[in-house]
């Protein structure tokens, strides 16, 4: 967290823009991450394999490619992951069974430096992503991801490259986004 001020900033939606590609030398690119979820999403044998808790969120980390993070993803009905970035990283996710739904920012928030931001009228954006249906984004992408159906567990995979040096977790209320903590790899692995 900023030792500065939390200022309060009124953004403006910067309308649809391309996943970032990867300038971290020879990683991946938010493309190839995508097509590498989608084909691992695929899967079944391995999709099957995920151990299933009907109370909370399960995950096996996966060798993702050139040097990406992944993950496969279990979320019982009606869990979700809250409003998060992943920093410096860009990502993929695919949906492998199920549905999921993503709510994201469509403006890009300032990095660092801030503890709250009043959000403008037109940045919020919503897409359900059935079985087989995936996104790439790029750095600093603010969103939730949500199984919103009450009686079906949905998976997905998801790649980060470089893998994730932090995840911003945010608090919504309305048109104001704020800071509430920064997790570490270790408090996830």
């Amino acid at each position: 967290m900023s030792a500065f001020p939390p200022p309060s900033v009124r953004t403006s939606p910067s309308g649809p823009r391309p996943a970032a590609d990867s300038d971290h030398g020879s990683g991946p690119t938010a493309a190839e991450l995508l097509d590498f979820v989608r084909r691992t999403a695929a899967d079944a044998d391995l999709v099957a394999s995920l151990p299933r808790d009907p109370e909370g969120r399960t995950w096996v980390r996966l060798d993702g490619p050139a040097g990406s993070e992944a993950w496969l993803i279990g979320w019982p009905p009606g869990t979700g992951t809250g409003w998060h970035d992943h920093a410096e990283s860009i990502g993929a996710f695919s949906t492998a069974a199920g549905t999921l739904k993503e709510q994201s920012l469509a403006v890009r928030l300032p990095a660092d430096g801030w503890k709250t931001l009043e959000l403008a009228d037109g940045v919020d954006r919503s897409r359900r992503l059935p079985a087989g249906q995936g996104r790439a984004f790029g750095r600093h992408h603010v969103h939730e991801v949500l199984n919103e159906s009450g009686t079906e567990h949905a998976v997905s995979v998801h790649a980060y490259y470089p893998p994730l040096p932090q995840i911003r977790r945010y608090s919504r209320s309305g048109a104001v986004l704020r800071l509430e903590h920064i997790e570490r790899p270790e408090d996830w692995q």
